[in-house]
């Protein structure tokens, strides 16, 4: 009689090892996460992808693919366009500019694939959650800083961040109303720098030879800040001038340093949020809740706090 069960017997044995197999397979998986990243000239957003990198290197269930889009929109839409034809499971992007993005970012929502925005923000809400600190907070706390530096008098250079980015708008607006009250302070000269050191440099160059007396400059990172500052020193007119910048980066070449150096006056912390992005997308495959917005905390960093 057995060998009449012995056919059903080895389609048993053949789907418990398949199905044993499957599950494998299933426990090996990886999730794929990609990353659009708006450039790697910046050294704040060299310091956000390594601390993503090292953060992802936690998870043994965690694939991370990084793209540079190089400051540029199209190709930033491009590397969009591309992770959701891979059918990644998790899409991360800081946005070069808010419009551009905005439609592809709602595609790849739209499409089933979790979104997470982080830092510079899109126009829209079809995303899964933001990541980022609060600019026109840290725009309030530069202009109340700078107000008090200038005894609420003088002439400022701000050298904007990419205009047509969100954080660069907030920390101009936020700066604005910081220094309200003020009568007497005065914006005189602003330039969109691209966030980038020598773009800041350029811009204080051309200020320096327009206006005779400039108390203070307000750039929306530390490379600008720090670039404005060696423009400065160059014609020997550092000392009459205060430098605020933002970021807040440790490392030799970052806004602490500058503010222990002497160069910046202050700089206004600004978190990568690396690693916050990284675990948020692991709650977020693992199907847990994640808050819509995550705010980052900031500070303000002086001289005293830099030596610390």
């Amino acid at each position: 009689m057995l060998h009449r069960f012995l056919p059903f017997l080895l389609l048993l044995i053949l789907a418990s090892c398949n199905q044993s197999a499957s599950t494998k397979a299933e426990q090996k998986r990886k999730f794929v996460i990609g990353f659009s990243q708006c450039n790697t000239a910046e050294p704040w957003r060299d310091a956000m992808n390594k601390l993503m990198v090292a953060e992802a290197a936690k998870h043994t269930d965690m694939e991370l693919l990084i793209s540079d889009a190089q400051q540029d929109n199209a190709r930033q839409v491009a590397d969009m366009e591309n992770f959701i034809q891979k059918e990644v499971d998790l899409i991360m992007i800081s946005p070069n500019e808010a419009q551009p993005l905005t439609a592809v970012v709602e595609k790849a929502f739209k499409a089933g694939i979790p979104v997470l925005v982080i830092d510079r923000k899109v126009l829209t809400d079809q995303y899964t959650s933001f990541i980022g600190a609060n600019n026109f907070n840290i725009g309030v706390a530069a202009g109340k800083y700078a107000a008090k530096l200038l005894n609420g008098k003088g002439n400022i250079v701000e050298i904007w961040g990419l205009k047509g980015s969100t954080p660069a708008q907030e920390r101009h607006d936020g700066f604005a109303k910081g220094l309200e009250g003020n009568p007497e302070i005065k914006i005189i000269y602003d330039q969109d720098g691209a966030w980038l050191r020598e773009k800041g440099k350029e811009i204080m160059e051309n200020a320096l030879q327009r206006f005779e007396k400039i108390d203070l400059v307000y750039a929306h990172n530390d490379p600008m800040a720090i670039g404005a500052y060696l423009a400065a020193e160059n014609v020997k007119r550092n000392k009459e001038i205060h430098f605020l910048g933002i970021d807040g980066l440790s490392g030799p070449e970052g806004g602490i340093q500058a503010v222990a150096n002497g160069q910046l006056d202050a700089t206004f912390l600004y978190p990568t949020g690396g690693d916050i992005a990284i675990q948020t997308a692991h709650k977020t495959l693992m199907g847990e809740k994640v808050e819509k917005y995550i705010e980052l905390e900031t500070s303000t960093i002086g001289k005293d706090d830099s030596a610390q």
